[in-house]
C-alpha cells in the first residue's frame, strides 16, 4: 500500500467518555467472576451476551470480567462485536482502545473488522478519522483490497473530502488492484457532486473499455446531475443508449418538472407504461409535486387516482405534496382532510410534512394554529429545524407580531438552532414593520459577526421597510453599502427605491438610478414600468409615460390592467377624457377589458370635464358588463351631482337613476 507522504499512522486518542480499562489482574465482585470456577465459556455463548445487552455500559462490564477471568480468551468475533456495539454509540476511542488491545494480545483483525470501524466513523462524520483507520491497518497485518478501498472512498463522498477521493484511488492502482463497479459508482458520484458532467461521460466510456459495464447506479448517477443542471434533453439522449430503468425515468421526470415541462412528465409516465416498466410512487409523487406546486391541485389528485388504479399507494411525500398544494390555492379545509388522512393511514409526519402544514396555516392566515402544530410536532418528538423557525417568524412578520417572532427567536437560539439567512431576514422583516429600523440594522451587522452574511433579499426587506416609511434617503445608503457585504441589488431593489422616489417626486434620482439599472445590465420588469410610467402621469409627464408605454410592448413586455389604468387615470386628470373613452373603446375590442378602477377614473374625468350625463353613459356600461360599481364610484358620482346640481337636484336624479334600476 502506498501512503501518502506526511501522513501519520498513529491515531490521536482521547480518553472515552465510557471508562474503559482492560487490566491483567484478576478482579473480584463481578458478576462474572465466579465463572473462574465454571466450564470454560463458549464464543456463542458470549457473543449471544453481548449482542442482546442493551446498556452498553454493562456489555462494556461483561466484556471487561471475562477478559480477567479463565473462564475464556476473547477473539476475533467477539471483539468485533464489542467495537461494532461501542461504535454504533459513537464511542470511537472505546473503538481505538479495543483495537490496541487486539494488537496487545496477538488477536488477528480481519478486514470485515475494520470496514465496521470505517464505518462507523463514516456515519460519524469523521472521515479524516476513518482514512487514518485505513492506513493503520497494515500495523494489523491486514492488507486492503477492492471492498475495503470502497468503504474508505465512500467514506469520504459523504464527507465531501472529494480533494483525498483521487490520491486515494491512485493508490489504489498502485497496488495493483482493478477498481470495480462500486469503485467507478463512488467516483462517478464524487465527480457529479462537484458538477463535473464531463469528467463523469470520460469515466463511463473507462468503465466500459476495462471490460466493466456500467450498472443501473451508473447511469442514474449521470442522469440526475444532468438534469439538476439543466440539461435534460442531454439526458435524455444518455438514456437512449441503454434500457432506462425505473431510477433513470424518475431522475428524468424529475428533470422535466423543474423546468415546467410538466407535459413531458406525462409523456415519460406514458413511455414507462408502454415499455412494460410500472412507474413507482416516487414517479407518480414527482409529478404530483410539480402539479401541486404551480397550484394545479384537480389534476394532482387525478394522477393519485391513477396511481391507485395502477395499485401503487401514495406515501408520506405524496400527502405533503397534495397538503401544499391545497394550501397554495386557499383551500386549507382539504388541506387538513388530507393531514388527517395520511395520519389516520399510519403515517408518522416527518419535519418536511410538519413544515408544510404550519407554512400553509400561516401563509393562509392561521397563525395561531400554525403554533398550536409547533407545539404538537415537538410533543411528537418531531424537533423544528431552522426552516421551520423561519416559517413561524415570517408569519408573525406578516402578522406584524413583533412580540411572536421574538419568542420564537428566543426559543430557537434557546434550543440550539443557529439561524440561516432566511431567519434572519425574517426577523429584520418584522422589525420593519414595526418601525425598529435602528434593531434591525444592528441585526444585519450581527450577520457578518455571526458568519452569516446578509443577501440580496435581506437587504431588500430593510430598504422596503425604510421606503415605506419615507426614510428613502437612509434606503439610498443602503443601496450604496450592498457592495460591501458582497451583495448586489436585483429588480426589486430598484422598484422599492424608484416608488419611493418617484412618489417624493424626486424625479432626478429616479432617472439616475433607472440609467444606474441600465448600466448594470438589470432588466426592467412590468413592475418597474409601472412605477415609472406612474411616477411621469403623477409629474405630469404624460408624454414620457406614452413613450416609455411604447418601449415596453416593442422589447416584448405585456402591458397589464395597472399599466392602462394608470394611462386611463392620467389622461382623464389632464381634461382628456375623450382620448380615455377612445382608449377604453380600442382596448376593449381586444383582450384587455375595463375593470372597477378603469371606470372609476373614467367617469371622475367625464364628471369633471364633459358631464355628469355622459358620466351615467358609462356607469350604465359597466353594470351592463358585470361590473360593480364600489364606494369610490359613487362618491364621485355623488361628489359632481351635488356640485352641479345642488342638494334637492341630486337627491332627485339619483332616485331617478336607482329607479331604473341601476
Amino acid at each position: 500500500m502506498h501512503l501518502k507522504e506526511g501522513c501519520s499512522l498513529l491515531l490521536k486518542v482521547h480518553k472515552p467518555s465510557i471508562p474503559f480499562v482492560l487490566s491483567t489482574n484478576p478482579i473480584l465482585n463481578l458478576k462474572a467472576g465466579n465463572e473462574e470456577n465454571s466450564p470454560v465459556l463458549k464464543e456463542a455463548y458470549v457473543l449471544k451476551r453481548l449482542k442482546h445487552e442493551q446498556d452498553i455500559t454493562l456489555a462494556l462490564e461483561y466484556f471487561k470480567s471475562i477478559t480477567n477471568s479463565k473462564s475464556f480468551k476473547h477473539t476475533p468475533l467477539t471483539y468485533q462485536m464489542m467495537i461494532e456495539k461501542v461504535a454504533s454509540e459513537r464511542e470511537m476511542d472505546c473503538v481505538q482502545y479495543l483495537l490496541q488491545q487486539m494488537k496487545l494480545d496477538g488477536i488477528s483483525c480481519s478486514e470485515d473488522l475494520f470496514i465496521s470501524v470505517i464505518g462507523s466513523y463514516r456515519q460519524a462524520g469523521s472521515s479524516e478519522q476513518a482514512l487514518k483507520t485505513f492506513y493503520r491497518m497494515q500495523d494489523f497485518g491486514v492488507k486492503p483490497s477492492v471492498k475495503i478501498y470502497n468503504h474508505i472512498l465512500d467514506a469520504l463522498l459523504d464527507d465531501n473530502r472529494f480533494q483525498m477521493i483521487n490520491p486515494i484511488y491512485n493508490n489504489m492502482k498502485k497496488d495493483g488492484m482493478e477498481p470495480n463497479v462500486f469503485t467507478y459508482n463512488i467516483l462517478l458520484k464524487a465527480l457529479c457532486k462537484n458538477n463535473r458532467v464531463d469528467g463523469a461521460h470520460k469515466l463511463l466510456v473507462e468503465m466500459s473499455s476495462k471490460g466493466c459495464d456500467p450498472d443501473e447506479v451508473s447511469y442514474t448517477t449521470l442522469i440526475s446531475s444532468l438534469c439538476k443542471l439543466g440539461k435534460v434533453k442531454e439526458a435524455r439522449e444518455l438514456a437512449m443508449r441503454f434500457t432506462p430503468c425505473v431510477p433513470v425515468y424518475n431522475a428524468l421526470i424529475n428533470g422535466v418538472c423543474k423546468e415546467y415541462k410538466i407535459v413531458e412528465g406525462f409523456e415519460l409516465l406514458d413511455e414507462m407504461t408502454n415499455k412494460g416498466i410500472d412507474p413507482n410512487v416516487i414517479s407518480y409523487t414527482t409529478i404530483i409535486n410539480a402539479l401541486s406546486d404551480s397550484g394545479n391541485v384537480e389534476l394532482s389528485l387525478a394522477v393519485l387516482s391513477k396511481m391507485f388504479v395502477r395499485g401503487c399507494s401514495p406515501n408520506l411525500h405524496t400527502f405533503t405534496s397534495l397538503i401544499k398544494g391545497f394550501f397554495l390555492k386557499g383551500r386549507s379545509r382539504e388541506a387538513l382532510d388530507f393531514w388527517g388522512r395520511m395520519t389516520s393511514e399510519g403515517f408518522v409526519p416527518n419535519i418536511v410534512a410538519y413544515n408544510a402544514l404550519i407554512h400553509g396555516l400561516c401563509s393562509n392566515g392561521s397563525f395561531g394554529d400554525a403554533v398550536c402544530v409547533f407545539n404538537q410536532m415537538e410533543r411528537n418528538g418531531c424537533h423544528p429545524n431552522v426552516r421551520t423557525y423561519s416559517v413561524l417568524i415570517d408569519g408573525c412578520a406578516k402578522a406584524g407580531d413583533l412580540d411572536g417572532a421574538s419568542k420564537v427567536w428566543n426559543r430557537m437560539i434557546t434550543h440550539g438552532c443557529h439561524p440561516n439567512v432566511v431567519t434572519y431576514t425574517c426577523m429584520v422583516d418584522v422589525l420593519c414593520r414595526n418601525s425598529m429600523f435602528n434593531q434591525a440594522y444592528c441585526l444585519i451587522e450581527n450577520m457578518q459577526m455571526e458568519n452569516c452574511p446578509p443577501n440580496t433579499v435581506t437587504f431588500n426587506a430593510f430598504i422596503k421597510g425604510l421606503c415605506g416609511s419615507g426614510r428613502v434617503d437612509w434606503a439610498m445608503k443602503v443601496f450604496d453599502q450592498m457592495g460591501n457585504s458582497g451583495c448586489f441589488p436585483n429588480t426589486t431593489t430598484y422598484n422599492e427605491l424608484l416608488d419611493s422616489l418617484l412618489k417624493d417626486r424626486r424625479f432626478g434620482d429616479a432617472f439616475g438610478l433607472i440609467k444606474d439599472m441600465e448600466h448594470r445590465g438589470i432588466e426592467l420588469d412590468l413592475v418597474t414600468y409601472n412605477t415609472i410610467i406612474y411616477g411621469c402621469c403623477c409629474a405630469g409627464m404624460l408624454r414620457e409615460a406614452l413613450e416609455l408605454l411604447g418601449k415596453m410592448v416593442v422589447i416584448g413586455t405585456k402591458p397589464d390592467a395597472i399599466t392602462f389604468n394608470i394611462v386611463i387615470d392620467a389622461y382623464c386628470k389632464q381634461g382628456k377624457a375623450n382620448i380615455a373613452i377612445q382608449l377604453i373603446d380600442r382596448l376593449s375590442a381586444g383582450e384587455w377589458h375595463p375593470d372597477r378602477i378603469s371606470y372609476t377614473s373614467l367617469i371622475s374625468g367625464i364628471c369633471t370635464h364633459i358631464g355628469v350625463e355622459e358620466a351615467i353613459i358609462y356607469l350604465r356600461r359597466m353594470l351592463s358588463e358585470g361590473i360593480l360599481p364600489n364606494v369610490a364610484t359613487w362618491n364621485v358620482l355623488v361628489r359632481h351631482l351635488f356640485s352641479n346640481i345642488g342638494y334637492s337636484g341630486a337627491i332627485q336624479f339619483l332616485n331617478a337613476i336607482l329607479g331604473n334600476g341601476i
